[in-house]
């Protein structure tokens, strides 16, 4: 089994050094870098997105830290710093691993390892996916089986999310993300800190406003709006006329 491999490090030595440990590692394959995160960013959350991404920290215009929380859903993320302080804030993003430059090919090596059988978990999980999750009802002592492709959008309140379904309403003790890692990401988009949305639901989308099928019209995020845009896009007919 090959794992994809992506680099995102403004550093041109440390790229070069973290590249050739990819190319003399059998199970890994280079498929990109670039020190430009944003530039990165479509390929992080794209139909091809990496098994696992190098990712520097100290970067701009966007930190290592913040592309994290944007593309954790699509790939494995190991951190690249020379910065120890960083390690608490790396895991707290979710990182699978934090690599202290300079790097040496043996802890290297140890963080591929353990990336294998978390990818090899996941494979398995996702094959046995039946298409829905199941959630605790504010009823004690209920739980209720909730299916993907009857998910509206899912809205996220102080300590409770609310998942409003063609079936009713449901709201249970989970966090926006909590509930996010388990949606399939061709399926959902997040479009703002507090909206998730299924987008065979959508009707329209106009400025900064996403209206649902269901007669809901939700704001978009700053911060979300481009990769859900780019996630559409990619439904898009397109003319193949000149100009069109």
């Amino acid at each position: 089994m090959i794992f994809t491999c992506y680099i995102v490090e403004d550093d041109p030595d440390s790229l070069e050094l973290i590249k050739g440990y990819i190319e003399q590692t059998p199970i890994l394959k280079l498929i990109g870098a670039s020190i430009n995160p944003l530039e990165a960013l479509d390929v992080l959350t794209g139909v091809t997105a990496p098994d696992l991404t190098f990712l520097d920290i100290d970067m701009r215009p966007l930190t290592g830290l913040e592309l994290a929380g944007m593309v954790n859903l699509y790939t494995s993320v190991i951190f690249t710093t020379a910065f120890p302080e960083y390690a608490l804030q790396a895991f707290d993003n979710e990182a699978f691993d934090f690599l202290l430059k300079p790097i040496n090919y043996e802890r290297f090596l140890k963080s591929i390892q353990r990336a294998k059988r978390k990818i090899k978990r996941k494979a398995v999980d996702n094959a046995s996916n039946e298409g829905f999750f199941t959630i605790k009802s504010e009823i004690k002592g209920r739980m209720i089986k909730v299916r993907f492709d009857e998910v509206i959008y899912i809205e996220g309140a102080v300590n409770y999310i609310q998942i409003f379904t063609t079936e009713g309403k449901h709201m249970t003790y989970l966090t926006m993300r909590e509930i996010e890692r388990h949606l399939p990401s061709d399926i959902f988009a997040r479009i703002h800190r507090s909206f998730i949305i299924n987008v065979s639901f959508v009707k329209i989308i106009e400025r900064a406003q996403v209206r649902m099928q269901s007669g809901e019209s939700l704001i978009m995020g700053d911060h979300y709006k481009q990769k859900f845009l780019n996630l559409m896009d990619q439904h898009l007919v397109k003319s193949k006329r000149g100009g069109q």
